[in-house]
């Protein structure tokens, strides 16, 4: 792949990734503050929403940094741009405890770290597959991908209302259909009949946001908006690898690669642990 389109295609990354997650940030400000939202009363959670103009901005936010989002992938591979994407964990975690004027909680650094490596390590091992072209993918395994993901998003939901409405699972909920969203987002980018695909971006990110607004009542940004960043981003890193063909690695970065997803569902799983009394 040529060389100018990779560097634009990283720019457009890392600025969609920076813009999305001040505006997660934002968007859970305002959300908190809101009279309680429920997934049950959509229409009434949707004008507390909209007649907040906080949470308005953050969502105007978001949406930019959705388009410079579309536009990376149009030109660069989805794993690729999606490492870029995943790292925006790093600055959820740093920002939301500056705008806590607060400390992070040892549990908030460490799985900010954990995740932050694991997707160093990720990086490294996409240095050698950068170039490949991958290919369009056959549309039943794709199918099935996104029918699980979907199915998998209403499983945690629904075990986690029986357990106490664990509030994590909002965000781990919101990750699967976020991925949804992302995973319909390159492939409607192919264009031709591949365009229907829309469908499955608009319905994975309009629900997917619904949850973390809900969320966001119930847990902080980094624990919500974090937990879904990293879902988000790590599951299409190994759809594109697995559905659109594109190139892994081998020898040592292959296996640095296999060992990066490994430590980035560890930095969820530490980010994804209910507080202690002490906080700490």
């Amino acid at each position: 792949m040529h060389v100018l389109r990779i560097t634009l295609a990283l720019v457009f990354a890392l600025a969609s990734t920076s813009i999305l997650n001040l505006a997660y940030l934002r968007e859970q400000g305002a959300a908190a503050a809101l009279p309680p939202l429920s997934l049950r009363r959509p229409i009434a959670s949707l004008r507390l929403l909209v007649a907040d103009h906080g949470w308005v901005g953050g969502f105007a936010m978001e949406s930019i940094g959705f388009a410079l989002y579309v536009v990376a992938l149009a030109l660069a591979p989805l794993a690729l741009v999606q490492s870029v994407g995943a790292g925006g964990i790093g600055l959820l975690a740093v920002a939301s405890a500056r705008l806590q004027h607060r400390a992070m909680t040892r549990r908030e650094l460490a799985g900010a770290l954990i995740a932050i490596a694991g997707l160093a390590c990720l990086s490294i091992s996409l240095s050698a597959g950068v170039g490949g072209g991958g290919r369009n993918g056959a549309i039943a395994p794709i199918l099935v991908w996104v029918g699980g993901s979907v199915a998998a998003a209403v499983a945690v939901r629904a075990l986690a209302a029986r357990g106490g409405d664990w509030a994590a699972s909002y965000g781990v909920a919101g990750g699967l259909l976020f991925s949804v969203g992302d995973i319909c987002t390159k492939l409607a980018t192919q264009g031709g009949s591949r365009i229907a695909f829309g469908a499955g971006l608009v319905g994975g990110y309009v629900v997917g946001t619904a949850f973390l607004q809900v969320g966001y009542q119930r847990g902080g940004a980094l624990v919500i908006a974090g937990i879904a960043t990293l879902l988000a981003n790590a599951l299409p890193i190994a759809a594109g690898t697995v559905l659109l063909g594109e190139p892994i690695p081998g020898g040592a970065l292959g296996a640095l690669r296999i060992l990066a997803f490994a430590i980035v569902i560890v930095g969820a799983i530490v980010l994804a642990r209910p507080e202690t009394a002490g906080g700490r």
